[in-house]
């Protein structure tokens, strides 16, 4: 019991340690027979299967993304390792190119040119017998042309009438 005094005007009701109160039961929630239990029972596991196949759907979803996904980055890993392999087979051409450049130009020595042309071709140098000198004039003659000068003053009327009388 409660020993105090309250100053409200409202009553209070005690409880005692024995008193439980009642739930109250709706009517149309309560199950009267097993088919009854038998139904909602059912009814729960087509709820749960719903939800566990709800589960594998999202998990096999998931399961593609990443699948599709990696298979992306294994196409680009590929692509990459093509690349960097025709880099370095265009680093070796072109140092081989670089080489071969070097040797032209020292084969291009005319010593070279000239140990070549003996012992492969057969060639010698000339003798003085097998020279031939000719003498030219030191004065350059220039004739004109007194007809290049009047075609250039006539006008191409002139031109065309001469053409026709066939002069």
């Amino acid at each position: 019991m409660i020993n105090y005094y309250e100053y409200e005007t409202s009553p209070r009701k005690e409880e005692t340690e024995e008193y439980i109160p009642r739930k109250r039961q709706k009517k149309g929630n309560t199950v009267h027979n097993k088919e009854d239990i038998r139904k909602k029972v059912k009814k729960a596991q087509v709820i749960e299967k719903r939800k566990n196949a709800k589960h594998i759907l999202e998990i096999g979803i998931v399961f593609i993304l990443l699948l599709t996904i990696s298979y992306r980055y294994a196409l680009i890993n590929s692509r990459f390792s093509q690349k960097e392999s025709l880099k370095a087979s265009l680093a070796e051409l072109q140092k081989q190119n670089a080489q071969l450049k070097v040797s032209i130009e020292q084969g291009m020595n005319i010593n070279n040119i000239e140990q070549a042309a003996k012992e492969k071709l057969g060639m010698q140098k000339l003798d003085n017998n097998q020279k031939v000198y000719i003498t030219l004039p030191k004065k350059d003659y220039v004739e004109s042309s007194v007809n290049s000068e009047n075609n250039e003053e006539e006008s191409w009327w002139q031109k065309l009438i001469k053409t026709l009388k066939g002069e």
